[in-house]
């Protein structure tokens, strides 16, 4: 059983759940990775204008049905201060990763601390890291020296720490093939076991699901290739859940909506207790082509309907999500206070 939270770390947790005790946070601090995706719709440039005007108009919509936001401090404060009283998570890394050295080596960002971010009004703050335990032993220890080191500062400002950690195919074929779909059952599982430990401080996982769902056999994601069957999958969730006993959640990964619900359906047919998702781009990716080329009104008015449509979605297959603190052996928050 997780070691009850600080008083801090208690009002962080709760301030980004909903009623129930379940995180249904909506994610928008994709920076490089939409700029690059709004330029590429228009067939031209995105300005940073573009960023910010982007998360203010996914936030002011979306947090209408969201218990939180996870946003950057680099274009998104503009977006926070219209969040509908939605908690706040805010990122602390930088976009991407050092794409010169080998390990793909996370970077801070240069001119914020956990102190500035919580100044900001963020009540809980999250990291991405791309990690594989397949990965150098030499590699992997400068990245768990860096979370540590997060971790201790989140701990002596007490406020909660959400560890994002993402695979990646150390061997360089990239994350879409057989290869790397066999593999991924031991990266998500051995990435929970390692930031589960209690030295990290880490308060709440962010995790992939620990298959890859266009290889899962007897899907409607599966396109002919199998990497496992549907009895194997929801195993492979079964055995990712029982490497920590800490507080996880989902991230969507960037897949369509439509396959982030299967997903959700197949981890509650597992009988798995995740206690919610960060979900970003499986409610408003579809939207990028529709503000790149028509404007802020078009894509509001697609945000009103499909976005919506989408994280109601999402909300709907968090039913079979389990509240937070049952993490800590409690019924309801107010046990833990």
């Amino acid at each position: 059983m997780a070691t009850k939270p600080t008083a801090g770390k208690l009002a962080g947790l709760q301030a980004v759940s909903d009623a129930r005790g379940v995180i249904a946070a909506a994610a928008m601090d994709q920076r490089g990775s939409l700029q690059k995706s709004i330029a590429a719709a228009r067939g031209g440039t995105a300005s940073d204008k573009d960023l910010e005007t982007f998360k203010v108009l996914v936030t002011e919509v979306l947090t209408r049905y969201a218990s939180a936001i996870l946003m950057d401090p680099e274009y998104g404060l503009p977006a926070t201060k219209v969040r509908n009283d939605a908690g706040l998570l805010l990122a602390y890394e930088k976009t991407g990763y050092d794409a010169n050295t080998a390990g793909r080596l996370p970077d801070l960002l240069d001119h914020w601390s956990v102190r500035r971010l919580k100044e900001a009004g963020a009540d809980c703050i999250k990291i991405l890291l791309y990690y594989s335990p397949l990965e150098q032993t030499a590699i992997n220890d400068v990245k768990h020296a860096w979370v540590e080191r997060i971790g201790d500062e989140c701990l002596a400002h007490d406020i909660p720490f959400f560890l994002e950690t993402v695979g990646y195919d150390v061997d360089g074929a990239g994350e879409k093939t057989l290869e790397y779909a066999k593999k991924k059952p031991v990266i998500v599982s051995g990435s929970m076991a390692e930031f589960g430990k209690t030295r990290y401080n880490v308060d709440v996982l962010k995790v992939e699901v620990p298959v890859e769902m266009s290889f899962v056999e007897g899907t409607a994601a599966y396109k002919g290739e199998k990497a496992y069957t549907r009895a194997e999958a929801l195993e492979y969730f079964r055995d990712a859940e029982g490497m920590s006993d800490k507080p996880f959640i989902y991230l969507s990964a960037g897949v369509s909506n439509p396959v982030f619900i299967e997903t959700l359906e197949l981890a509650a047919e597992s009988g798995t207790k995740f206690n919610g998702v960060l979900c970003g781009r499986a409610t408003w990716k579809d939207g990028i082509d529709i503000y790149a080329k028509q404007g802020e009104t078009p894509f509001r008015a697609w945000l009103e309907t499909k976005g919506v449509e989408n994280i109601q979605n999402v909300n709907k297959a968090l039913e079979a999500a389990t509240p937070w603190y049952t993490k800590f052996g409690a019924t309801s928050y107010d046990e833990l206070r």
